[in-house]
């Protein structure tokens, strides 16, 4: 070493850092690199992301190469700046400033730039890295496979399995988080929708069903005259047939299978019964997704939903189940709350006592709890354990509420005062 000039010693450490910088920038963006995006290009047939993924097969053969190579020339440069400073500065400072002037070195344009480099833009330095990486791990590939398999040996004794930590599957939370964490690359009516679509497993033909009391149904034991208006009036293609009590339920009829008994004067009411289509019925516990299939299967567009005792609980069509993936269907383009929850001119809310809780949360904005009753007259009937009076008024997780109209022990209309948006999510009762 001492035939060689200084000039030539500081050639060689220059070139040992670039090189320790590649190593690490390699190390970074290697494991810094969007896995998704990665198995998407290279479902194009990227070259660059071909190499990458192989690299990435065994995260241990390549960390391995990376590091013994980051390894070697940082000693290496270790070994050249002690000789470097030593002629320098003698051998006691030599030794203190090749200490600390090299780790310092090392630090900032070996370590940290590089690396830092490597996380924002880790395309960018793995594509490229990985034209040197993998052949310099078949090259290196004995050295490399003696190093791996003595530190899996290690992890073995460890009772750690090397094979089992490069799981790339998603949760459903995960996922979910995926979604919005995309941020304008998906629009935000296609996160909902995906959002939704996750969320049908965890959404049951309860919650969405139109309960018994609001199912369009015409008794096929009235006078034929009424049945025939309530039929010219009906606002749905489908309506329910029974006989004296829903609970004995006929079938559904089709308007157009109506319309054509009509034009062929044929409509009569046992004309009408052989028209009538066979129900099908559901548990109140199914799953979206799962009764999602099944109207596929069935090739059903509407069933009856019924409980533990087989009562008729309400009605749920595949529209109810669209309208949870892609948000209620309506012909305006203006943004409007229902029926069942009207702003006022004070910032208060007046809801009837009857809507659901689920469709409230999604069209207001609020966190009612779920995990109770459906509506919102029984969420507050619950709480209270008895039915009130008018004018009382009740803070329900949060949401101050008066009741406004009481009819036939059912709370009719509710008033939710403005004051929630300011409010502590607490339960609490007032008179």
């Amino acid at each position: 070493m001492d035939d060689i000039s200084t000039s030539t010693l500081f050639i060689a450490l220059g070139v040992l850092i670039l090189l320790s910088a590649y190593f690490s920038s390699s190390e970074t963006g290697m494991m810094s690199i969007n896995r998704y995006r990665l198995k998407h290009l290279q479902n194009e047939g990227n070259r660059a992301a071909l190499r990458v993924q192989k690299l990435l097969e065994r995260p241990d053969r390549l960390i391995g190469l990376i590091l013994i190579g980051n390894n070697m020339v940082n000693i290496a440069a270790s070994a050249i700046a002690t000789i470097l400073c030593t002629r320098l500065f003698g051998d006691y400072w030599g030794f203190i400033a090749t200490t600390f002037g090299l780790t310092l070195v090392l630090l900032i344009f070996a370590e940290v730039t590089p690396k830092t480099l490597a996380a924002l833009y880790p395309e960018k330095v793995a594509f490229p890295s990985s034209l040197i990486l993998l052949p310099l791990l078949f090259v290196l590939y004995p050295f490399v496979a003696m190093i791996n398999s003595i530190t899996n040996g290690i992890l073995f004794l460890l009772r750690i399995d090397s094979k089992n930590g490069n799981d790339d599957s998603l949760s459903r939370e995960e996922l979910r988080t995926v979604v919005y964490e995309a941020g304008t690359m998906i629009p935000k009516k296609h996160q909902d929708m995906l959002v939704g679509i996750l969320d049908l497993e965890n959404v049951t033909a309860e919650d969405i069903m139109v309960p018994r009391a609001e199912i369009v149904a015409i008794d096929i034991n009235e006078d034929w005259k009424k049945i025939q208006k309530q039929l010219t009036q009906a606002q749905h293609t489908r309506v329910l047939l029974y006989r004296d009590s829903i609970d004995d339920a006929v079938g559904f009829v089709h308007a157009r299978d109506a319309l054509r008994l009509l034009s062929k004067d044929q409509f009569t009411k046992s004309s009408l019964l052989r028209a009538v289509r066979e129900i099908y019925y559901t548990p109140e516990s199914t799953p979206l997704h799962t009764l999602m299939y099944k109207f596929q299967a069935e090739k059903e567009r509407i069933a009856l939903v019924v409980d533990e005792y087989g009562d008729i609980m309400g009605l749920v069509t595949l529209e109810d189940i669209l309208e949870e993936i892609v948000g209620d269907f309506t012909t305006s383009m203006v943004p409007d709350h229902s029926k069942e929850a009207n702003v006022q001119q004070d910032g208060s809310v007046l809801v009837d006592g009857s809507a659901n809780v689920r469709d409230l949360n999604k069209e207001m904005d609020w966190n009612l709890p779920l995990d109770g009753p459906k509506t919102l007259n029984g969420l507050i009937l619950e709480y209270l354990e008895e039915i009130p009076e008018h004018h009382v008024s009740v803070r329900l997780a949060g949401y101050p509420m008066e009741i406004v109209d009481i009819k036939d022990n059912m709370i009719k209309t509710v008033r939710v005062l403005p004051e929630y948006f300011e409010t502590p999510r607490e339960t609490s009762s007032e008179n």
